[in-house]
């Protein structure tokens, strides 16, 4: 997205190490160099919307890439284009096999004989297929069965630079999916803890969605657009898996676990996060979920941002998990995604009476995270109730506010070692995105502008003009009259004459 022009540098392929090659949505014209293929570590290419020509490399490095990966360029030719070159022959699929008719051997049965035969083996298969429909249709009910298909294993499917790993595989990574290895639950399913044949240790998540006919095409492709989402706020997807019966995709493993892990489930020998690492957490999630906002096309929604979907990687750095799962377990409903998911607390008003989403969902459920870092509390908790306090964190917080009790908003486990300005600013940011109205909420990317000390006394003036003129309504006597605001900001009822 640079206004590129010109041809794709043939020095580029001296990068040898080079794992993301990212040169969409710019202008760039000529054709591929071949110097790329020699690249093996390259993991993510992305060609597409450009005006590139000519055939597509299809050996080397790039026998990995799918026709994702080249997209819009009207010019380029080759297989995995599916638009042949000038020249060379059009595609056509191999001829079916037919078996040469051989004269009988010495001894052989004669024609008559094997027309016997397969009469006698028909009829045997007949009688016996109601036996072998009641035995698979009994099997097939018993929970928790794993089967791969004979022929499931398509070598020809790669989706671009993830690897698709088999059933069987995955299985020995995680003791047969052993509820030891649990790493935790979710609306998408479970994650399971695995380490491959290589010894590295991964994150399988199985997705719990039952599976219906025709969805195979959408899933690859769904998990090929997640797979392209490279930022390093993000969880990176490095593999799947897809049986008729089986959906489940492969993560890096987090061994510092998530920001709602961190925060209400450490051992009494680990130290808390201290006020540091939160406000980095803070910024490098807002980065991550700008990234998926403004950078991914077409944009990605997450719909269930929350502090448990906040990984952190060995040095405490936020990882934005579980993005794109949200339309991913929808592929079902080609037309519309309206299902709400999300987890309670965290769900944006709007959402949950229209079950439409949007960015502005997404900026709802993170300024919830921010208070979860804040307060070291859940979203929802009803053993608040015993304290006559809100079960809503986010009512909760508003009306310690209105106490000025900003002292009991902080995470005790910090022992007062943060900035009280900081603080202030945090919850600031975090009552900008939660504002009942989605077109009043910042986007994702002026969140993380404030975040760096940007335009946030200005934002946070409007909030409180706002705030105060709701407060007055709220406090305006119940009687028949229109509230209008003049043009200093102060309010007027004016009486209505007849019914409204």
């Amino acid at each position: 997205m640079n206004s590129f022009t010109g041809p794709i540098p043939d020095t580029l392929g001296k990068l040898t190490k080079l794992r993301f090659l990212r040169l969409n949505n710019n202008s760039l014209s000529g054709s591929i160099p071949l110097s790329l293929i020699n690249i093996t570590a390259l993991q993510v290419l992305d060609l597409s919307n450009n005006r590139l020509s000519g055939p597509v490399p299809d050996n080397g490095s790039f026998s990995l890439f799918t026709p994702i990966s080249f997209a819009n360029n009207l010019d380029l030719c080759g297989p995995v284009t599916g638009k042949p070159c000038p020249g060379s022959p059009p595609f056509s699929p191999p001829p079916p096999f037919v078996p040469t008719s051989t004269a009988p051997y010495p001894g052989e049965s004669s024609p008559t004989g094997a027309i016997a035969g397969g009469v006698a083996v028909g009829a045997a298969l007949l009688f016996a297929a109601p036996a072998i429909w009641f035995a698979y249709w009994k099997r097939r009910k018993l929970p928790e069965i794993f089967f791969d298909v004979p022929g499931e294993e398509d070598p020809d499917v790669h989706l671009g630079q993830l690897k698709r790993f088999s059933l069987r595989e995955l299985q020995v990574a995680t003791d047969s999916f052993s509820n030891k290895n649990i790493l935790g639950r979710g609306g998408f399913g479970k994650v399971y803890k695995g380490r491959l044949a290589d010894g590295t240790l991964v994150a399988v998540k199985r997705l719990k969605e039952e599976r219906t006919p025709g969805g195979e095409l959408q899933f690859q492709t769904e998990v090929e657009m997640i797979s392209m989402a490279v930022h390093r706020n993000l969880l990176r997807l490095r593999g799947f898996c897809m049986t008729p019966t089986e959906r489940l995709l492969v993560y890096p493993y987090m061994a510092n676990g998530s920001v709602a892990s961190c925060l209400r489930e450490r051992p009494p020998s680990e130290a808390p996060l201290d006020w540091p690492t939160r406000k980095r957490i803070a910024l490098g999630s807002a980065r991550g979920l700008s990234y998926l906002h403004d950078h991914c096309d077409p944009k990605i929604i997450h719909r269930d941002v929350k502090a448990a979907n906040i990984l952190l990687d060995e040095e405490f750095e936020a990882v934005v998990g579980d993005f794109g799962l949200a339309k991913l377990m929808d592929y079902k409903d080609t037309h519309v995604t309206t299902a709400v998911r999300g987890t309670i607390g965290h769900i944006a008003p709007e959402y949950l009476s229209t079950g439409k989403s949007s960015e502005k969902t997404d900026v709802f459920g993170y300024g919830i995270m921010l208070l979860e870092l804040i307060t070291g509390q859940r979203a929802f908790d009803l053993a608040r109730l015993a304290n006559d306090d809100d079960v809503m964190l986010l009512d909760w917080v508003k009306a310690l506010l209105k106490e000025k009790k900003l002292e009991m908003l902080v995470d005790p486990d910090l022992q007062k070692n943060y900035v009280d300005t900081e603080v202030e600013q945090l919850i600031q940011v975090a009552l900008l995105c939660t504002q009942s109205s989605p077109m009043e909420r910042p986007k994702m990317s002026e969140v993380v502008r404030m975040l760096e000390g940007d335009g946030l006394v200005e934002k946070w003036e409007e909030w409180q003009k706002v705030e105060m003129v709701r407060q007055q309504i709220d406090l305006a006597p119940s009687r028949s009259s229109e509230w209008i605001l003049d043009s200093t900001e102060n309010l007027h009822a004016v009486e209505l004459s007849g019914p409204r």
